[in-house]
């Protein structure tokens, strides 16, 4: 059973231009970010200027319609001029809308226009001045040219070319592998928090607005640019030679001819007729220009669907007259340009979508901020988790210390040991095993090796080319004087295996023990207080205090769902984590979690050795009862060396309980932290410690007690490379939380390869991983569900399966990563790799850091 992605053996040809693309995005993006919103915030605020001035001035916009109808121009123009004193140069009539007429008067010498006066358009009466006027006026001046004249309309403008550039790369940045799936496109995954819901904001109304955009855009530098203006009007014109009226410059002295308005408008009325709804004079401003007469029909399609008539002002003569109905389609959208800027070209619907789209351009700056200081927030953790020490200016070898961790925890203790030694005044060296070298060892004078044991006594990933390539060989090591610190677990058979080879290796190559090697069991804090005395008395200083560790957080238990309801296997739950204080990690970090006792099992414990549970007794100094402090005890199944003790002796010889822990399947920016459980049982039927305590015995809304721990050999690589990712189980938490935050950076080179026993109860957040492969967030899904057919497919089935996809994208780049049980399927998947590229291949990618396993 296997769900593909359509496109599933090839990368997208473009993807080596997504780097520098999507760099030029947010740059451009935090930078000319905020003029753009600015100019839609002023661009929205205008679209219904009309309507808001005409709202807020009702008795000076709109007149009292007559049914003897409008004066004619040439009353009106006496009439104004008597009373104003000076020559109409503009006048604008509406004939029958009840909305008062407009008047322009010439301009005085080294003004642009003249003084504007509205009218009623029935009496020639003036109306009074517009409430609001000058405050539109200014916000159109910052939309055009934020108020700042030229060089303002120079920044507009190129804002406005980048407004096209964010169009056009953000569409080739987010463009889904199943293009004809709307949902991809199109809709918003409200559940999501942070920064991926952030990224949906701004790549989902992106979308949305991309259409509105680039028509705002492609129109908008028309009044930007005179080359884009006389480019697309020589593009868009039926005779661009002759759009506009060529006209004799005029001898200075030579006057403007008497306007015979009279004539005008019986030329007007007469080429116009009876449909004439509104009429906009312009009168010559030197003299040998014709007057120009802009006209519109009532059964004009749009707003500025506008015939144009040139005539000799002073008799009235036609000189030219282009109707807009009998002009080509591309012509009437040259004529059309501010209708299809404002959305008046569609009607109201177009000018309120044109509005709405423009209103939200600040929502594209904001988000897109966001993003960028998340990033640069992620970078600086990661720069402060690998920061290395303080240069020192000393001429001593510098000490080695080496470390081989697969989970983290090595690697932090390293950096602790290197930090005490550097506190004596030493100068150190931090490296991981598997980058130090037979010479590098060799030349060393003094090496301290923090090494942990990886399953069942083998090197950690990171350490596997030092085990190959040094351990085993003949290297003199005679001048060297080195200590071992040996990380494991003793449910192991071979407890701390590696460390002891390590060992072992450098003894008989010649080297000098410093003191003999502290095994670690499982984090135990008197091993780690034994190393740290031992380099104290090597130094000469001793550790002013044990190495801080992590404290343990009180957490709320906000969510327990059921992901696998009528399985044969046991429960599996996803369970969520809140912390009341704002808390970071990094996907495929883990999670230490301190489980309690149920209180059947403290009940039954009590019984057995005839305590009462509410007795006082002290921990830590503090009193609580009994039964409270046996919640965090290891509770013997044998009793007898037990019978007779007192509360407080009885507590004093418990136990108390180990930590457990999980794979975070959530990212920090979900705000909740997500882990998948499976629920566990002995053979006796009593549930698991640590799963039986999160998946049944805390309550929903009840603490959990828990620390982070960063495991940065299982960290995303520090560059967006193509990602397969393999699991079973409850491993699919680890892959999760890897898959989010690839998610959230926009990286959709993601194949998952997911095993589990049957499809119908067993297909873990089934709706959440279809769900990324329909949006193209998951290149690539392959599952394997071993009960649904006679003979069991397993994941590393899968894998084989698809051998030429994955040497294609190992031949791209892509790193591996493998999160499940280390029985079984990463043994398998291991075996595949090795079957498929061979055993020196699969080496390689481990060394190159190229597979990572999180297994258990």
């Amino acid at each position: 059973m296997r769900a593909v992605n359509p496109y599933p053996c090839s990368a997208r040809p473009y993807d080596v231009l997504k780097k520098p693309l999507f760099q030029l995005h947010w740059f451009f993006g935090i930078t000319a970010g905020l003029v753009l919103a600015l100019m839609g915030i002023t661009g929205a605020a205008v679209s219904f200027q009309d309507e808001i001035l005409r709202a807020l001035n009702p008795s000076v916009l709109t007149v009292k319609k007559r049914e003897a109808g409008v004066l004619p121009p040439a009353e009106l123009v006496r009439k104004l001029e008597a009373t104003e004193g000076k020559t109409v140069a503009m006048l604008w009539v509406e004939s029958d809308s009840g909305n008062a007429a407009r008047v322009f008067f010439s301009a005085p010498p080294g003004e642009r226009r003249g003084q504007m006066r509205y009218f009623d358009p029935y009496t020639g009466d003036y109306m009074g001045d517009a409430v609001g006027q000058e405050l539109f006026g200014f916000i159109l001046q910052v939309h055009r040219f934020l108020a700042m004249g030229e060089t303002g309309r120079q920044i507009t403008g190129a804002c406005t070319l980048i407004l096209l550039f964010f169009c056009l790369s953000g569409l080739y940045l987010r463009w889904p592998r199943q293009v004809t799936n709307w949902r991809a496109w199109l809709t918003l995954d409200w559940r999501k928090k942070g920064r991926s819901f952030n990224w949906d904001l701004h790549s989902v109304f992106g979308t949305w607005c991309l259409l509105f955009y680039l028509l705002s855009a492609l129109t908008g530098l028309y009044w930007s640019y005179d080359w884009y203006n006389k480019g697309l009007t020589q593009l868009l014109s039926d005779a661009p030679q002759n759009e506009r009226v060529r006209t004799r410059n005029p001898a200075p002295a030579e006057a403007l001819p008497m306007a015979d308005y009279d004539a005008i408008w019986s030329s007007i009325y007469s080429n116009a007729g009876p449909g004439l709804s509104a009429y906009n004079i312009r009168m010559p401003t030197v003299a040998g220009q014709p007057a120009i007469v802009y006209y519109l029909l009532r059964n004009a399609s749009h707003d500025r669907a506008l015939n144009q008539i040139n005539l000799d002002p002073a008799t009235g003569e036609v000189k030219s007259h282009d109707r807009y109905a009998g002009k080509s389609l591309k012509s009437q959208l040259l004529t059309s340009i501010y209708a299809l800027h404002t959305g008046s070209y569609f009607g109201i619907v177009g000018r309120v979508i044109l509005t709405v789209s423009a209103l939200c351009m600040p929502l594209f700056f904001i988000t897109g901020w966001l993003l960028y200081l998340d990033r640069r927030r992620k970078k600086r953790q990661v720069r402060e988790a690998r920061s290395g020490l303080a240069t020192h200016q000393s001429q001593a070898p510098a000490w080695l210390v080496g470390f081989a961790s697969q989970s983290g925890f090595a690697e932090q203790l390293a950096w602790q040991t290197a930090g005490q030694l550097q506190a004596a005044g030493l100068p150190v060296k931090v490296q991981p095993l598997g980058s130090v070298s037979r010479d590098a060892l060799s030349q060393a004078q003094n090496a301290l090796f923090v090494v942990s044991t990886f399953g069942d006594g083998e090197a950690p990933d990171n350490a596997r080319g030092f085990e190959r390539g040094v351990l085993g060989q003949d290297v003199s090591l005679t001048g060297l004087n080195y200590a071992v610190l040996a990380l494991g677990d003793r449910q192991y058979p071979h407890f701390c295996g590696f460390a002891r080879r390590l060992q072992f290796w450098l003894t008989q190559q010649g080297g000098n023990p410093l003191f003999a090697p502290v095994e670690v069991d499982s984090g135990d804090t008197a091993a780690l207080l034994d190393w740290q005395q031992q380099l104290g008395q090597l130094t000469g200083q001793a550790p002013p205090a044990a190495w801080p560790v992590a404290q343990y957080e009180q957490w709320t238990l906000s969510q327990r769902t059921l992901l696998n309801r009528d399985s044969a296997s046991a429960p599996v739950y996803l369970l969520g984590l809140t912390s009341a204080s704002p808390q970071g990690w990094l996907a495929g970090d883990l999670v230490e979690i301190l489980p309690c006792n149920g209180q059947a099992s403290i009940e039954q414990f009590l019984q057995g050795l005839g305590l009462n549970g509410s007795e006082d007794v002290l921990i830590d100094g503090l009193p609580q009862p009994l039964a409270q402090a046996l919640t965090t005890r290891q509770l013997p199944a044998k009793l007898a060396h037990m019978v007779g003790l007192h509360a407080q002796a009885l507590v004093d010889a418990l136990v108390p309980l180990g930590m457990r822990e999980y794979s975070i399947a959530s990212i920090a920016s979900d705000g909740v932290l997500e882990l998948i459980v499976r629920q566990e049982r002995h053979p006796d039927g009593s549930l698991g410690l640590g799963s039986g305590w999160l998946t049944e015995h805390a309550a929903i809304g009840s603490a959990i007690r828990l620390r982070l721990r960063r495991n940065s050999g299982f960290h995303l690589p520090d560059v967006p490379v193509p990602l397969i990712l393999l699991g079973n189980g409850t491993g699919l938490a680890g892959l999760r939380s890897l898959l989010k935050a690839r998610i959230a950076e926009g990286q959709q080179r993601n194949w998952l390869l997911f095993g589990e026993r049957t499809r119908q109860h067993d297909f873990l957040c089934q709706d959440e991983l279809q769900g990324w492969l329909t949006s193209g967030d998951l290149a690539l899904l392959e599952l394997a569900f071993s009960r649904d057919q006679a003979d069991k497919i397993y994941v590393q089935d899968r894998l084989r399966e698809s051998a030429d996809v994955l040497r294609k994208w190992l031949a791209e780049g892509a790193a591996i990563y493998v999160c499940g049980s280390l029985r079984g399927m990463a043994t398998g998947v291991d075996q595949a790799l090795a079957d498929i590229l061979g055993s020196e291949a699969v080496e390689r990618l481990i060394e190159q850091g190229r597979y990572r396993r999180d297994v258990y």
